[in-house]
């Protein structure tokens, strides 16, 4: 039988009602990366309304989101080395009881497979795993790899896999062409990284063919606050993600949008 924390953890990321998600990503500045409006967190806030969850560090949480905010948190608890080195260098630097003090709904680190450490890494994720079965909280594994090894579908769903096969509730990872293929072989559900700002129909288009492909959500950040109109742009991915828009409806939400936060 499940676990009955697990399970209303995980129900709070991803909704039972359309079985898919929408995760804000602000977890950037963990390694160095603080790009746009991330400079100026608290103005992000109006997006959290339109987000199924919350993806960040504890010291942000701690920081710029209210304690009466009912939205769920997904916890970034690994850290090693900023952008400047090498970033599979990660080890766990937040204690499971911190994560339960903070009531978070799941707990994340990234896995890098074929990069420098990744042992190390596979290894943070098996501890998140067992921790969460001991306190009933769903870990999360974000995929990377190598440097030396192309973004398609053999490596991702490699690692995909992997963290499947590890425990993890469930997976982000990139998207790519042949994206059923890495769904296909995932037995949790996978939701897609929205990586770099690209243009907003791109992004949009992105997140159907995820959608289309097997994904259950996405965890998009840069593409939501670095738009001109973030709300209208998170309006528009919530609308593919719950509502099976398709592109040229969710790209006219984004647009009715207002300009800015």
């Amino acid at each position: 039988m499940p676990d009955w924390g697990m399970q209303n953890r995980l129900s709070r990321i991803i909704r039972p009602k359309s079985g898919h998600c929408v995760m804000l990503a602000v977890d950037h500045g963990y390694f160095g990366n603080i790009p746009g409006q991330l400079k100026c967190f608290g103005d992000l806030n109006p997006l959290f309304e339109h987000a199924d969850a919350l993806m960040l560090t504890r010291g942000m949480l701690r920081s710029c989101v209210s304690p009466d905010s009912d939205i769920p948190i997904v916890l970034r608890v690994s850290a090693g080395a900023s952008m400047l080195k090498e970033l599979s260098n990660e080890e766990i630097n937040v204690t499971i009881e911190d994560c339960i003090r903070l009531n978070v709904s799941a707990i994340t680190c990234s896995i890098f497979v074929g990069g420098e450490f990744e042992k190390q890494s596979l290894l943070n994720l098996s501890k998140l795993v067992n921790w969460g079965q001991e306190y009933g909280i769903p870990s999360l594994a974000v995929t990377a790899v190598g440097r030396e090894m192309v973004r398609d579908y053999r490596y991702l769903g490699m690692a995909s896999r992997m963290a499947a096969e590890m425990g993890a509730s469930f997976v982000k990872t990139y998207y790519c062409e042949d994206f059923q293929n890495v769904t296909s072989i995932c037995p949790v559900p996978i939701v897609i990284a929205g990586g770099k700002k690209t243009p907003e129909r791109e992004a949009l288009q992105m997140a159907r063919n995820a959608i289309d492909a097997g994904a259950i959500g996405v965890d998009m950040g840069r593409n939501i606050f670095q738009s001109d109109k973030p709300i209208g742009m998170i309006k528009a991915v919530r609308a593919i993600v719950h509502e099976g828009a398709g592109v040229d409806e969710a790209f006219e939400i984004y647009q009715n949008g207002p300009v800015g936060l």
